[in-house]
This record gives structure tokens, sequence and C-alpha cells, in this order.
């Protein structure tokens, strides 16, 4: 059987010309609050190997960017292909219209077996209801096969997803620690039971003669940042750089106070004045990282196992990024860099150029169209995105602008600038090529610039 496996990136053309031609298999992985916190990114001091392995057999994509800084809204475009709402509800907003349309329904459609293990949509497992286990509320309405969550301990997909160690369950998350470093297995937190399930399913649908479209949502490292103790043993003597710009900006911009992290943290310590409080944050932060690599690490071990590597494409996906003090900002939420870049990553078996990095600037828009190219799937009309396959070929090959927004303010990234327009007018305009960056606004110093992109951005997300 042939394999595409999809941790959220792209793949290379295979020329499919009928239905009934055997097609690609699809794995997606993605990894919740994931900045490009990776060796093969850059990050020196992040223990990543089994990341950066596939990295060194694909194709990195160092400019990625979301449509939205938050889960529910950034996972909404992967699944779905288009634009949408900026709130975390968008996929139960929305339910009803993309009713067979979305990403996985558009696969079931044409003769896959779906099956998601984890936080693959907004909620772990993909329901509604109070504890996010109600069958008769589905996110995505006809979109799995089968939509799977173990919650083990943690008793329910809610549990699951703020859990700590051996079954605790956020209640109010002001008694709940902000990290933890417990002295167990990977099945202490909750990743290691959907990676365990993960592979089950791998192994089964190798034996089905339909081919799959797997989708595996790691959970860290979104807060608590709770992780096995081995994890952590890379970082207790690191030294990590200086954080960048982390003062509070001035004038309007979308800073926001960290709510979420700031409801865990019960030792009320600042890590915006506690420079030690906030090295520990980010070594904590760290060796969540390295547990989620762990778990990519195992499902790229089966597929070995299994002999799917060589027929197999990877994609690798963080649903948005995360500030670890940046602008004073710990958390996402806001439409600066950090918020909005992650990780993407593809690799395939006949990609050229293996290892080699792009600067291409792409969108989480464009990963729905590509894996459709890559499948010989013709994609849905209403796609906002573009395929990737341009650069998969060539990693020189030239990006576009990206586009994002939230509730009160959208933004466009181009290769030298970000402007961040306000719904009440004001305008943020930021010099990439400069030190400066996204320090300093030069929206009134150059508004003929700020002008231009403003037109863009409209013409944009007017479509």
């Amino acid at each position: 059987m042939r394999t595409l496996i999809f941790i959220f990136a792209a793949m290379c053309p295979l020329v499919l010309a009928a239905e009934s031609v055997e097609r690609p298999n699809v794995l997606l992985i993605c990894i919740d609050d994931l900045r490009p916190e990776l060796k093969c990114f850059g990050v020196d001091y992040i223990h990543s190997p089994n990341i950066d392995g596939l990295a060194a057999r694909g194709r990195v994509f160092h400019r990625h960017y979301v449509q939205a800084p938050t889960c529910g809204a950034s996972r909404f475009t992967l699944l779905t292909g288009t634009y949408g709402p900026a709130s975390n509800g968008a996929l139960f907003q929305r339910r009803e219209a993309i009713k067979g349309r979305s990403f996985p329904a558009w696969f079931r459609a044409h003769g896959y077996t779906t099956v998601s293990v984890g936080k693959v949509s907004h909620h772990p497992g993909g329901r509604g209801g109070a504890d996010w286990d109600d069958a008769a509320q589905p996110e995505m309405p006809g979109a799995w096969t089968r939509h799977l969550l173990p919650a083990g301990p943690w008793k329910h997909p809610r549990g699951a997803m703020h859990g700590l160690a051996n079954g605790e369950i956020r209640g109010n998350a002001k008694g709940m620690d902000l990290f933890q470093a417990f002295d167990g297995p990977d099945t202490a937190y909750p990743d290691g039971l959907i990676t365990d399930e993960a592979l089950k399913q791998i192994d089964s649908l190798a034996k089905d003669s339909k081919p799959f479209f797997l989708a595996v949502g790691i959970i860290r490292p979104h807060l608590p940042f709770g992780a096995p103790a081995k994890y952590m043993k890379h970082y207790r003597d690191a030294k990590l750089p200086a954080t960048a710009h982390p003062q509070k900006p001035s004038g309007k911009t979308t800073w926001h106070g960290s709510g979420e992290f700031m409801k865990y943290n019960r030792w009320k310590r600042n890590p915006n004045t506690d420079a030690a409080f906030a090295l520990e944050v980010r070594k904590h932060y760290a060796a969540c990282v390295t547990y989620a690599d762990a778990m990519v690490g195992r499902l790229l071990v089966r597929l070995d196992e299994l002999k799917l590597r060589e027929n197999t494409v990877i994609v690798l996906w963080g649903d948005h990024g995360w500030h670890l003090g940046e602008h004073a900002i710990w958390g996402k939420h806001a439409l600066f860099e950090e918020s909005l870049r992650s990780p993407l990553i593809i690799s395939h078996p006949g990609l050229t150029a293996r290892g080699k990095s792009t600067q291409a600037m792409v969108e989480t828009l464009d990963i729905f169209p590509t894996v459709c190219d890559l499948t010989g799937l013709k994609p849905p009309a209403n796609l906002n995105g573009q395929s990737l396959m341009p650069i998969l070929k060539n990693p020189n090959a030239k990006g576009h602008p990206a586009f994002a927004y939230k509730g009160n303010a959208q933004t466009i990234r181009t290769a030298t600038h970000r402007l961040i327009a306000h719904r009440s007018g004001e305008l943020e305009l930021y010099d990439h090529t400069t030190p400066a960056a996204e320090t300093q606004n030069l929206a009134k110093i150059q508004p003929q610039k700020a002008a231009a992109l403003l037109k863009q951005l409209r013409a944009r997300l007017e479509k």
C-alpha cells in the first residue's frame, strides 16, 4: 500500500490519472502551540532529533504563517482550506456549512478511510458537549470514519486537554501547576496514550486495501507545561539565549496580558520581572517540545517497521506560534510574528534537494490544495490557498504574502514588512529588514508604504 504521511506539511507530485488508481495514504500530525522552537529551525539548544531527522529528508518551510493566532480558528483554516471566523469556536459555528466539504471529508469522499487521534480539530477527539465527548455534536460532520481520544485516567477529552501527570484534570487553573516534570513513562501524560492509539491505527490501516488519511494531534507543548522528567534533563543546565525584544510595546497593538498563562501561575510570579522564573518556564516549554518530538519519532519508527516510509509523504504542522516573553507576552492571541509563525515540514520519497530549506513565504491555507496535488485529487473549488508544489520542486521558488486576523485586527506579512490594521482604523507598520523589526511602528513615518499594504490586505481578504 502506498502511503502519504501528513504531519502537516506537503508532498511531491504523483501522477494519478483515475479514481481507480491506488492512491498514497495521508498521515497528518498536528502539534499544539509549537513555535519554530526546533533545532532544524535554528534553535540550537532544543533537543528535537526526530523532527530534525524528518527535516533532513524533507523541506523545511522557515516562513510558514497561520491565519489566526489561536487553536480553533487556525485549525478551521487547515481543515477547510478557507478563511474562517477568528474565534476558537469556528468549527462549531460553521459545522453545517462545512459538512462533507472539509479536508478529511474530501478524502473520505474519494475512497479514503479517515481517522483522527488526539487534538486535530479544536477539541481533542473532535466532539462537543460539557466534556467534549458528545457523539451527537461532531465538530466536523461527515469528516471522519472514526475520531478517537483515549482519555485514560483523565476520564474525557476535556480532562486530557489540560491534564497533568497521572490523571490530574484541570478544575480551577489557579490550583494547578504551570509546569511539571514527573519522573514516569510517556503515558504519564495524555500524549503518550494518544501516540499509543495512533500506532494501533497505523497497524490496522496498513492492512486495509483502502488508502488512509490519518491525522494525529499532539497536545504538548500546550499549557500546562508538563512532561516526563527524562525530557527535562536536556535543559537543567542548558544556557538559553536572551529573549528578544522583551518589553511591552507602546501605542496601539494587539498585545494582551497572557490571561491563560497567568491563571496557572499560582506562585504569583511575573516572568516579565522575574528572570529566574522566566528561564524556568522556557526550559519546561522546551521539555514539552522534546516530549512531542519523541512522540513524532515513535510514529516515524512505526512507518519504517512497516516499510511504509518509502511510499509516504510526511507533513508536520504547528497550529500557531507562542510567545515566551517577546513583547512581554506569554501566550498567543497577538498578531506579532511570534504568534503567527509556526513550523511546517514536508517530506516525501520523490523530493528533490532533500534537506534543503526554503525561505518562501507560505500559509496554512496552502496545505489542503498541496495534498490534493500530491495525491492526484482535484481540489474543491472553494479553497483560498495555492499549491506548494513549485516550492517542493525548487526550494528557491517564490512564495506569497501571508494574511491573518483576530477579532479586532487583520495583518499582512510580506517578505520585508508587516502591516496590522485595527478595526479602529489605526495601523502598525514594521520593517523586518531592520534590527528594530516589530518594535518600531513606522506607519506614520512611511504612510505610502502603509497605504499600499493596506490596499493589498483588503483586496485579499475581500475574496
